[in-house]
């Protein structure tokens, strides 16, 4: 799902409202889809689909807070652009603490719909990105021998090769050999580029260097 294209989600009790938007949004190039309740959006949608929700609050049965509380349950990272009808403040303070990137209130301008939804698959692009670049960097750390790990927690922490190689009981011309085996298995460029992918990994802290 990695190259799909972005979809936006809409969800909303009133027809009129799925179709004009669903028209707005296809005229300017976005793939849409059209729920007529959170039930159905929740019994289709793959939460492996990039692109963003456009959720109302105020629906029958599942509302649109609840619906977000159910994604969030889930694990499902789609970022939420709420559509209101009632300017309830207290409403979408809750649903903006929640996660929520953004609050319209009916009837909605397009501009302003069109630059939430911008912000949201921008938002949801960078995200994925991110969970796909730190996979990969997991992946590249289990290909790391238990030596060139304890090397690599070393070079994270800031210690010099000296300093490393009398922690570990060896030489320095060993610990430059293995650091220099480190980065390429990390596919690191550079000793900074390297302790960043420590610090996502949350390795190289000082409490987990005693």
């Amino acid at each position: 799902m990695s190259d799909a294209l972005p979809t936006v989600f809409v969800v909303d009790d009133d027809p009129s409202v799925l179709k004009s938007f669903s028209r707005l949004l296809r005229s300017l190039g976005w793939q849409a889809e059209t729920y007529g309740s959170p039930e159905e959006f929740l019994r289709q949608y793959d939460p492996a689909a990039p692109g963003c929700l456009v959720l109302d609050v105020a629906m029958p049965g599942v509302d649109g807070l609840e619906l977000q509380r159910r994604l969030a349950d889930a694990g499902c990272p789609l970022p939420i652009v709420f559509i209101t009808g009632q300017g309830d403040i207290p409403t979408s303070v809750r649903a903006m603490r929640a996660g929520a990137l953004n609050f319209l209130v009916k009837p909605v301008n397009d501009e302003d719909l069109l630059k939430a939804v911008g912000e949201a698959v921008e938002a949801d692009t960078a995200a994925r990105r991110a969970q796909r670049d730190m996979a990969l960097v997991r992946e590249r750390l289990a290909t790391l021998t238990p030596r060139e790990r304890e090397v690599l927690d070393q070079v994270v922490a800031g210690k010099l090769n000296k300093q490393i190689a009398g922690d570990l009981g060896t030489v320095e011309k060993t610990i430059k050999v293995h650091r220099a085996h480190v980065m390429e298995k990390m596919g690191a460029r550079s000793l900074a580029e390297l302790a960043r992918m420590g610090e996502r990994l949350g390795i190289g802290a000082p409490d987990t260097q005693r």
